[in-house]
């Protein structure tokens, strides 16, 4: 419990969105892959609000 407060004061209890992006392209199997996921990092896979139409 304490540890989850303190993970909470810190502002790290959630990933951050550059955090993600990063995982996502760390996990290409191929250079071709790691290229598509670039594009659609530059194209606001994970930046997108819930609320864009």
């Amino acid at each position: 419990m304490l540890n989850l407060f303190k993970s909470l004061l810190s502002g790290r209890a959630f990933p951050r969105i550059a955090d993600i992006e990063l995982a996502y392209l760390n996990a290409s199997v191929s250079r071709v892959d790691l290229e598509r996921r670039q594009r659609e990092v530059d194209n606001g896979l994970f930046r997108r609000s819930s609320f864009d139409l």
